[in-house]
């Protein structure tokens, strides 16, 4: 039994020195391969003139002189300088052409403000100087016809002066001082509590002149004449909250209302 393991070890260690010694060690290096062992070639779609074109197209307008050449081969060398000279002015002409003013406009949009209607003519001057010392692009207009000018509170149907009086007493005693008494041609005597630029002043004395127990309104007051707007165009990055808190909503139209300056 001995003898068989000792003859089995030594049948294993003349394997393995046989083994080593027949097949040569692998080493790092370029492997040649005979065409016969890549198999049969892959069929190749033949190129349509399309494709031609493009390939030939982007040989002339590449970085590389080594593509530019291979796809004019064949052709003199002036006449592929030419072609490739004239390619790339037309790819250059291509990208750095700019758009017109009124096509940049209408793909990155402007953002701009009219503030108004002054009926004064030197405050829309002075709207106008403000801006345009910021820096800003302004143009100045002027309209014809009815103009917001702004929310009216009134106490309506008022009998004879003597109640009118009486009225306003009422309302300048219960903290409403610019209560006085008006006369319309449409609508007689009334009492009026004050023209509001924004709604919410407007509301506020309307529910101060409900709570001492007179059927106050607000009506939209509206004026004819000769108005003047300024047109200003934002910057980017600037808001019109400041313009707003200075003239009031009524007075800033912004998005659709707007007119931009020529």
């Amino acid at each position: 039994m001995r003898n068989l393991l000792l003859i089995l070890i030594l049948a294993n260690v003349l394997y393995f020195l046989w083994g080593y010694f027949k097949n040569e060690p692998r080493e790092p290096g370029v492997a040649v391969l005979e065409p016969s062992d890549l198999g049969p070639p892959l069929p190749m779609p033949e190129a349509s003139e399309e494709d031609i074109a493009d390939d030939t197209m982007i040989a002339s307008v590449g970085d590389s002189g080594e593509v530019a050449d291979d796809a004019a081969e064949g052709e003199e060398d002036t006449a592929g300088e030419e072609a490739a000279e004239s390619a790339e002015e037309i790819v250059l002409a291509a990208v750095t052409e700019r758009p017109r003013r009124s096509e940049l406009s209408a793909v990155v949009g402007r953002t701009c403000v009219t503030i108004g209607p002054f009926r004064a003519m030197s405050d829309a001057d002075s709207v106008q100087a403000q801006y345009s010392g910021e820096g800003m692009r302004t143009a100045k207009r002027q309209e014809n016809g009815e103009i917001f000018v702004g929310h009216w509170v009134q106490v309506r149907n008022i009998a004879n002066r003597e109640e009118g009086n009486a009225t306003v007493e009422v309302l300048r005693n219960g903290g409403i001082p610019e209560a006085y008494l008006v006369t319309t041609d449409d609508e007689g005597l009334k009492i009026s509590l004050g023209l509001f630029g924004n709604l919410e002043g407007a509301e506020r004395v309307e529910q101060q002149a409900r709570a001492l127990g007179l059927p106050a309104d607000i009506s939209r007051r509206m004026s004819n004449g000769v108005f003047h707007f300024v047109d200003v165009a934002l910057p980017p990055g600037r808001g019109a909250g400041a313009m707003i808190e200075r003239y009031g909503e009524e007075k800033v139209k912004m998005r659709g209302e707007a007119s931009c300056p020529d």
